[in-house]
C-alpha cells in the first residue's frame, strides 16, 4: 500500500460523518495487530485524515493526536472532552473494510490484490464493532410496539391515573352502585332520571325530547332544570331504577375523573410540569367546597371546562409560559376544543353559562387582535386554523341557540321560573364563606362546624377551595415559573371570580354581579352565586402549578450537584409532598344513602298517573321509580313548582271526595296511586279510610300502594 492510497483513502474517511470504519463509536479503541488507532470526530483536527498515534512505539508522531487536542483554538479539545478520541492513521484493514461499507470506500479499480487479502484476514475482528442491522417487523409486532408505545404515554398515564384517583376520593361510591347515591337521594334520584329519559326518548321518539313524562301536561317540563343532555349515550344503556343508579354513579366517577384529567391537560398545555399540573388537577376536582356539591351532578361536570381551554390552546399554540408559537399551531385540535366546549353547554348552564361568556370574550379579544395585526401580518392565525375556528365556534353557537330555545319558552310560560335579586341575596356567601368548609370534609368538617351554624344556607355558602391551595397559590405569586405580568393576571381573575361568587354581597353586586344579572341574557336563570368558586378554584390551581413547577425544578438542581447526579429519596418524596396535600384535604365523609326500593305498582300502572304523597323531595324518587316505562305522571321535582303541579297537589289534599277526582279528570289523569308508608306526616294522612261511594272510582291494592282508578 503506497503512501498516495493511504493519504487518499484517510482524507475520505476524515470528510465522512463518522470514523474511517462507519461503523466504530467514538469512544471504542480496538486493538488490531497489536496496535491501538484512535480518531477525530468530523470537524476535529483530522480533516485531512486525523492526526495518528503510534502506539506500538508509544510515541507520538503529533502532540495534538497524543493530546487529543488541536492547535487550532483547542476545537479537537473540546471534542475530545465530549468522549472522542483523535483519528490515527488507518491501516490496509480499515480502508478494505471502509471500503466494503462505502464509507470510505476507493475507486474499486484501484484496488490490489493484497488489499483484498489484508481486508479479509482483519474483517471478522473489526466488523463485530459494527451495529446490528435493524430487525424487519412483521405487522402484528408493530401494533404490539404502537400499543406499548401508547399504554406508556404520558397522556395514557394521565388518564389512568385520574381515573384511579377518582375511584378512591369518592369511595364507596362503587361499592353498591346499583342501590346508593351519594350525600342523598333527592337530587340524584331526579338526575339519575334526566340521564335514563334523554336515552330512552332518543331511541324511541326524539321530536318528544323535551315533553317528558313528568309534570304532565306541561310542555318542555325536561327543560325546567338541568338537563345533563350531554350524558344521553350512557342513558341508552339498561333499563329500570337499578340500572339508572349504576349508570349514575359511573357517571359521578367519571366526573371527577374528567375534572382531573381536564385541569392537568390545561395546567400542561400552559407550561406546568408533571407535577405541578397533578396539582393543578386534583385541587379543582377535589376542592373541599365542592364536597357539599355532591348531590348536583351538574356542578361535578365541570372537566369539559379546563379540557377545551386546553384544546383551544393547543390548537393556538399558545401557552401561559412560551407565549404564542405559530409553529405548534394545529387546527384539529382548535376544532376539538369546540366541540368538546359545546359538549360542556350540553351539561347544563348552570356552570355553561359562564363559560359560554368567557370563550365570547375570548373570540371577542381574537377578533380585535385580528384586525389590528391585518396589515402587519397576514393571515397571523392562519387560514386553516381561522376556519377551524369559524367552524367550531358556529357548532358552539348553534348547540347553545338550539338548548337555549326550551329555557326561554320555560321563561316564557312561567314567570315564576325567573329568579329575582331576592333570590341572589339569599344564596349569596359573605368572605367567610372562603374559609368554611362543608360538613362532608373529613380534615375540616368538624372543625368548622360552629362557622357553618353562622352561615344562612351553608350548603352553598362553605366555599373553601382548600387551605393547602391558597398557600400554594400564595408562594406562586413570589416563586413560579410563570411570568410576573401572568401572575398577577391569574391573581386579579382570582379576586374578580371571588367578588362574583359573593353575590350582593360584595358592595351590594352594583360593581360585580347585578350588572350581569341585569343585562346578560340566562344569566338570571342563576341564583347560586357561589358555584363562580369554580373559576377561582382553577385559577388558584394554575397558580399553584406554577409554584410546584419552579419547586421542582430547584429539586432537580439540587440533585445535579450530587455525585451521582440523581436525586435521592426524600428529594424525590419533597416533589410530591404538595399533591400529597391536596389530595388529602380533599378527602370526603359523603354519606351514601339507599335510595328506596321502586314500589311494584310503578311496574303496572299506566299513565297519566299521580302518585300521592307529593312534594318537591317526594317526587324525585317518584321519578327514577319511572324509569321502568316512563309512563306519563303529574309528579315531578325540579329548581321551581310550576303552577299547575302546586294547583293539583292542593286540590287533591281532600281526595278522593268529588272536587277532586273532578279536577283530576279534567286533567287527563286516569289513575291515582296512593304510597302507604309515605303517607304519615303529610296533608294526605288519613285519605285511605275515606269513602269512593258515588265518585265512579274503583280502588284496588297492589302490595304497599293503593290505586284509585278514574
Amino acid at each position: 500500500m503506497t503512501t498516495e492510497q493511504s493519504d487518499a483513502a484517510g482524507g475520505r474517511a476524515g470528510s465522512a460523518s463518522r470514523p474511517a470504519t462507519g461503523d466504530t463509536p467514538p469512544d471504542a479503541t480496538p486493538d488490531v495487530g497489536g496496535g491501538t488507532d484512535t480518531a477525530t470526530p468530523p470537524g476535529g483536527s483530522g480533516a485531512d485524515g486525523g492526526t495518528a498515534t503510534d502506539s506500538e512505539g508509544g510515541a507520538p508522531v503529533d502532540k495534538a493526536g497524543a493530546n487529543g487536542r488541536a492547535d487550532t483554538g483547542g476545537k479537537a479539545g473540546r471534542d475530545d472532552e465530549a468522549g472522542t478520541a483523535s483519528r490515527a492513521e488507518p491501516s490496509k484493514a480499515e480502508i478494505a473494510i471502509a471500503g466494503t461499507d462505502g464509507k470510505a470506500r476507493t475507486d474499486s479499480r484501484a484496488r490490489t490484490g493484497e488489499q483484498a487479502e489484508a481486508g479479509d484476514e482483519a474483517g471478522d475482528p473489526w466488523t463485530a464493532f459494527g451495529p446490528a442491522p435493524d430487525p424487519v417487523l412483521t405487522r402484528p409486532r408493530r401494533a404490539v410496539r404502537a400499543v406499548g408505545r401508547f399504554l406508556v404515554h404520558e397522556w395514557t398515564l394521565a388518564a389512568v391515573a385520574s381515573l384511579a384517583l377518582a375511584v378512591l376520593m369518592t369511595w364507596p361510591t362503587l361499592r353498591y352502585p346499583r342501590y346508593t347515591l351519594p350525600q342523598d337521594y333527592w337530587d340524584p334520584s331526579l338526575q339519575s332520571w334526566q340521564l335514563a329519559w334523554s336515552g330512552h326518548i332518543l331511541l324511541t321518539d326524539p321530536g318528544q325530547l323535551w315533553s317528558s313524562n313528568t309534570f304532565f301536561p306541561e310542555p318542555w317540563s325536561f327543560a325546567f332544570s338541568d338537563t345533563l343532555l350531554g350524558y344521553a349515550p350512557a342513558g341508552m344503556i339498561g333499563v329500570g331504577p337499578e340500572d339508572a343508579l349504576l349508570r349514575y354513579n359511573i357517571m359521578f366517577v367519571l366526573a371527577h375523573a374528567l375534572a382531573t384529567f381536564g385541569a392537568y391537560a390545561l395546567a400542561r398545555q400552559l407550561g406546568a410540569g408533571r407535577i405541578g399540573g397533578a396539582v393543578a388537577g386534583a385541587s379543582y376536582a377535589y376542592a373541599p367546597w365542592l364536597l357539599a356539591q355532591a348531590g348536583h351532578l351538574h356542578i361535578l361536570s365541570n372537566g369539559g371546562i379546563p379540557l377545551a381551554l386546553a384544546m383551544l390552546a393547543r390548537g393556538h399554540g399558545w401557552s401561559l409560559r412560551h407565549g404564542y408559537r405559530p409553529r405548534r399551531r394545529h387546527a384539529g385540535w382548535a376544532f376539538a376544543g369546540w366541540l368538546v366546549a359545546a359538549w360542556q353547554l350540553s351539561l347544563g348552564f348552570g356552570i355553561g353559562l359562564p363559560f359560554a361568556y368567557l370563550l365570547a370574550g375570548v373570540v371577542l379579544v381574537s377578533a380585535v387582535v385580528w384586525f389590528v395585526r391585518r396589515r402587519r401580518v397576514k393571515r397571523p392565525f392562519g387560514r386553516r386554523l381561522f376556519l377551524a375556528d369559524l367552524l367550531g365556534g358556529l357548532v358552539f353557537a348553534a348547540v347553545g341557540a338550539a338548548l337555549a330555545v326550551p329555557y326561554f319558552k320555560v321563561a316564557e310560560l312561567h314567570p315564576n321560573a325567573a329568579r329575582t335579586l331576592g333570590d341572589i341575596q339569599l344564596y349569596s356567601p359573605p368572605a367567610s364563606g372562603f374559609f368554611t368548609a362543608p360538613a362532608e370534609s373529613r380534615i375540616w368538617g368538624a372543625l368548622h362546624e360552629g362557622a357553618r351554624a353562622a352561615l344562612p344556607w351553608h350548603p352553598e355558602m362553605t366555599l373553601l377551595p382548600g387551605f393547602v391551595l391558597y398557600a400554594l397559590a400564595a408562594g406562586g405569586l413570589f416563586f413560579s415559573v410563570w411570568r410576573v405580568r401572568h401572575r398577577l393576571f391569574l391573581l386579579a381573575g382570582v379576586l374578580v371570580t371571588m367578588a362574583l361568587a359573593m353575590g350582593t354581597r360584595f358592595l351590594d353586586g352594583r360593581f360585580t354581579y347585578v350588572p350581569l344579572f341585569e343585562h346578560l341574557p340566562g344569566w338570571n336563570g342563576l341564583r347560586t352565586p357561589g358555584r363562580m368558586m369554580l373559576w377561582t378554584t382553577l385559577l388558584l390551581g394554575l397558580l399553584a402549578a406554577g409554584a410546584v413547577t419552579a419547586f421542582c425544578a430547584r429539586v432537580r438542581e439540587l440533585a445535579a450537584e450530587r455525585v451521582p447526579p440523581w436525586p435521592g429519596p426524600w428529594l424525590r418524596l419533597a416533589t410530591l409532598v404538595p399533591l400529597l396535600l391536596v389530595v388529602v384535604e380533599g378527602l370526603n365523609v359523603t354519606p351514601h344513602p339507599v335510595v328506596p326500593r321502586q314500589p311494584a305498582v310503578m311496574r303496572t300502572v299506566d299513565g297519566p298517573m299521580l302518585v300521592l304523597p307529593s312534594s318537591q323531595n317526594l317526587d324525585q324518587p317518584v321519578m327514577l321509580w319511572s324509569t321502568d316505562r316512563f309512563q306519563r305522571m303529574v309528579n315531578g321535582g325540579s329548581g321551581f313548582t310550576p303552577d299547575s303541579q302546586a294547583q293539583a297537589r292542593e286540590a287533591t289534599v281532600s281526595f278522593p271526595d268529588f272536587a277532586s277526582v273532578d279536577y283530576l279528570r279534567r286533567r287527563g289523569v286516569k289513575n291515582v296511586v296512593v304510597l302507604r308508608d309515605r303517607l304519615g306526616g303529610t296533608p294526605w294522612e288519613g285519605m285511605l279510610d275515606r269513602p269512593i261511594d258515588g265518585l265512579g272510582v274503583t280502588r284496588e291494592e297492589v302490595g304497599d300502594a293503593v290505586v284509585y282508578r278514574l
